[in-house]
């Protein structure tokens, strides 16, 4: 259960691994170059937070609360977001690296990838209608009972999915992502 209650407050340059970090609720607060890293966020609630050039990797998130998070810039490596409270459960990300992250049954739609790096990133069985994955390298992945209705992929690269596995209706891919989607039929498409 949170005590602390944080609202407005700009945190900088914060090592949370020296610095024990406090479970607490933080509103409308801003991190910059704080290390998170190997942290134990469990149950904190961050609501309208913003996150610029942060370390997260490998933080535990169980009953963590992101509600309208924005995170820039950031280190994400890990995570493992399914630990997250769901309630209310949004965020954006903007030229962050996401590798090996989980989103396993996740309901995060209309959420925005910008400028990502998220090598081997599970979102088996998460729904992500109306999100977009803008110029995201999304190299192996995993893509399995996910809902993608509407998300826009036009500018990813390194997409692998099967739309046998995957919910796709209005789902908007470029002509260069389509070897992705065919991979699984071994089909040799050639210019």
């Amino acid at each position: 259960m949170t005590t602390e209650y944080y609202e407005g407050e700009k945190l900088t340059s914060i090592d949370f691994k020296k610095n024990l970090f406090e479970q607490a609720e933080y509103d409308n607060c801003r991190f910059e170059n704080c290390d998170f890293s190997a942290s134990k966020l469990n149950n904190s609630i961050f609501t309208d937070c913003i996150f610029v050039d942060c370390n997260f990797s490998l933080a535990e998130l169980s009953g963590t609360t992101f509600q309208q998070a924005i995170f820039r810039d950031c280190k994400l490596l890990g995570l493992q977001f399914q630990q997250c409270n769901t309630f209310g459960l949004s965020f954006m990300f903007e030229n962050c690296n996401i590798d090996h992250a989980s989103f396993y049954q996740l309901k995060i739609k209309k959420t925005t990838f910008k400028d990502c790096q998220m090598r081997e990133v599970d979102f088996s069985e998460s729904d992500l209608t109306g999100s977009s994955f803008y110029n995201c390298d999304l190299n192996q992945s995993i893509f399995d009972q996910t809902n993608l209705e509407q998300v826009d992929f036009r500018n990813a690269i390194n997409i692998t999915l099967s739309p046998n596995k995957n919910r796709l209706r209005k789902a908007k891919f470029s002509l260069l992502t389509l070897p992705g989607l065919l991979m699984e039929y071994d089909i040799k498409i050639e210019s």
